[in-house]
């Protein structure tokens, strides 16, 4: 039965999927995460209020592990006393800081310029009281910032319900049926938000990803996984099996 739970499910069969998805109830999105609160604890948001510093980590996060994203932070950090210091220094210094978090010269550059539209001196801190829509429209016209990114900021910075859709998000809650099959990543922002209750959002999505990177990896360990009886994903495996 192992060998043929692996088998990709057809196109005709990913068509029906697409076709029969509803949106699951937040009674149902309420079951899924006391699962996960039971195998994973319940983590607790600790917004740091820094708004600016988050989207600067959540840049240099971008195709890198948070290894590498820590070190390149705090090296941009040590070699510049300021946000303003980082926006107007020679891009090459800029680029050498942030190297341990990989395609540096792209990043660094672009930081910079996020950082030349925050205005002067740099400032975010608005965010906190803006309209939802308005904070992520503006986030989300900055260079290379996009709906996780934006995300990020206002939950993790400022502590505002938001479910920042990763791949390990995307990935676990797709196969969960939290989202459509095959949406777009900016579609499963807004499914996971209109699911979500808005003092779950940072505990669900925290542990979304610690189950996504222990159990359901791209290739799933579904013989171990604890939420198997309320994934349509696995019931389809055994179905095909």
């Amino acid at each position: 039965m192992s060998a043929k739970l692996g088998k990709r499910a057809s196109p005709a069969a990913e068509r029906e999927r697409d076709r029969v998805w509803r949106r699951p109830t937040k009674r149902r999105v309420r079951g899924i995460r006391d699962r996960l609160r039971e195998l994973c604890g319940r983590p607790r948001s600790d917004p740091h209020g820094h708004p600016i510093a988050e989207l600067v980590r959540t840049i240099l996060s971008q195709n890198t592990n948070d290894r590498n994203r820590d070190v390149a932070y705090g090296r941009l950090r040590e070699r510049f006393p300021s946000w303003e210091a980082v926006r107007d220094a020679p891009a090459g210094e800029v680029i050498e800081a942030i190297r341990p978090g990989g395609l540096a010269p792209q990043k660094g550059p672009r930081i910079q310029e996020v950082l030349r539209r925050l205005g002067d001196p740099p400032d975010l801190d608005w965010l906190a009281d803006a309209e939802r829509d308005d904070a992520i429209g503006y986030l989300t016209g900055l260079p290379g910032v996009g709906r996780k990114t934006a995300a990020c900021v206002l939950i993790f910075a400022l502590g505002r319900p938001e479910v920042p859709v990763d791949t390990h998000v995307y990935r676990v809650g797709g196969r969960l049926g939290l989202f459509r099959p095959n949406a777009s990543f900016d579609e499963a922002h807004d499914e996971m938000l209109a699911i979500t209750d808005p003092g779950d959002a940072y505990e669900l999505h925290i542990n979304l990803i610690r189950h996504g990177r222990e159990v359901c990896r791209p290739t799933p360990r579904c013989e171990v996984c604890a939420l198997r009886r309320m994934c349509p994903y696995f019931r389809s495996r055994a179905t095909r099996a």
